[in-house]
Parts: structure tokens; C-alpha cells; sequence
């Protein structure tokens, strides 16, 4: 990523202006492929709901947080459904005010609508249950993924959950012009995670996802 890093600023202005074009739907989060929103929040709530529950250990279900949530797709379907409170951040102002709308009657339940960039964003102090980051790490550069990371862990309640949901490529690092993005493989996600100072207690692929695009795995991290 060394590239990346020495245009740092074009990197991240880059993608802002990219999906400051892109339409406020599911469709437009998904890059065209809203079709897979049901198999991805079905995969997730099950690899989720292995960590929630009563009894020692298990994850509380007071608090979210939606990394780059866009118009709201996950909060909506995924974690409003199992939390009392969600918060979402995202960078792009005008998905945030489109998913006031989006959540209807359930957004009374969303606590903040933070409009950042995650390698500015500052979650607050112990405030999390779960963190959830799907398909943005590779908006961030290495150092400001682990430092994202490091604050993250900082945020989380006890027995709390950090999961990462993201493409991974077969090798390497994977540059994406369109959207001014990265797509790392699975060991120089595991390595960054560790230099986060965070371990991973599961992981499993998601399946039945078109063929053409990446594999996505999921990681759940304390």
C-alpha cells in the first residue's frame, strides 16, 4: 500500500466523491448487486447470534455501532432487529439523511447519525456491544485500519464484538480505481487485526454469493 499512502489525500477525497454520485439505495450500496442483500443479512445474523445471549460471555444486545452504513441496509435488517440502539457513521451525508426515512418507524431507536470518515471517526469510550464494519475496510490505508481498530476496542462494552465483514482477495493487495478502494487478502487482514492488538475468536466465508466477485469472509474480533 505504499502508493497509496504517499496520495493519501487523494485516496480518501477519491472515494467521497465517488459515492457522493452513487444513488441512495440498496442497489447503489451493493454496487448493482441488491439481489444478495437477503443471503448477506441472513449469513450475518447467524454468525451474530452465536455470540449473543444470556449467560457467561455472551455478547449484550444493548448497543451497535454500523461502520459506513450508508442508507441504513445492515442497521435496518441486521442489527436494529437484535439491539435496543444502533448507531450508524458514515461518510456521505446524504446516505445518513436518506436512512431517516429508509428505517421508518424503527429509526426512533437509532441513537446518533455520525456523518465521518472511520479513519477520523472517534467511537465513544465503552458505549458498544457490538461494532459491526462490512465492506469499508478497504476505504482505509493499513495505519489507519489498525488505529481505527485499536479505538474500536476501546469503545466495546464488556464481552463486547468487533466483526469485520469484507471481500478478500486471493492475494495480495488489489487496488480499485472506480471507488478509490483496497481489497486485501486474508493474511494481511489477520496481521493487521493483530497489530490492532485484537484476536480472532471466529471466522467463516460467506457463501451462496455470485461467482463473479470476491470471496467475503467474516471475523469476529475481542
Amino acid at each position: 500500500m505504499g502508493d497509496i499512502t504517499e496520495n493519501e489525500a487523494s485516496f480518501y477525497s477519491n472515494a467521497e466523491d465517488y459515492w457522493r454520485e452513487v444513488s441512495p439505495t440498496v442497489d447503489g450500496m451493493l454496487g448493482g448487486y441488491g439481489s444478495i442483500s437477503s443471503i448477506d443479512i441472513n449469513g450475518s445474523k447467524a454468525f451474530l447470534q452465536k455470540f449473543l445471549g444470556e449467560g457467561e460471555g455472551k455478547t449484550g444486545a444493548g448497543c451497535a455501532l454500523d461502520c459506513g452504513a450508508g442508507i441504513g441496509r445492515i442497521t435496518k435488517r441486521l442489527l436494529l432487529p437484535l439491539f435496543s440502539t444502533v448507531d450508524l457513521v458514515d461518510v456521505t451525508q446524504e446516505f445518513l439523511d436518506k436512512a431517516k426515512t429508509y428505517l421508518g418507524e424503527e429509526s426512533k431507536r437509532v441513537g446518533n447519525y455520525f456523518c465521518s470518515g472511520l479513519q477520523e471517526f472517534v467511537p465513544a469510550s465503552g458505549r458498544y456491544d457490538v461494532i459491526w464494519i462490512q465492506w469499508v475496510i478497504g476505504h482505509l490505508t493499513d495505519e489507519h485500519l489498525v488505529e481505527f481498530l485499536r479505538r474500536c476496542r476501546k469503545a466495546l462494552r464488556p464481552n463486547g464484538l468487533i466483526v469485520i465483514k469484507d471481500n478478500v482477495s486471493y492475494e495480495g493487495v488489489v487496488p480499485d480505481e472506480v471507488d478509490s478502494s483496497v481489497c486485501r487478502d486474508l493474511e494481511i487482514v489477520r496481521s493487521l487485526v493483530g497489530r490492532a492488538g485484537l484476536r480472532i475468536v471466529h471466522e467463516e466465508q460467506q457463501v451462496n454469493l455470485p461467482k463473479e466477485i470476491y470471496q467475503v469472509h467474516t471475523l469476529a474480533l475481542r
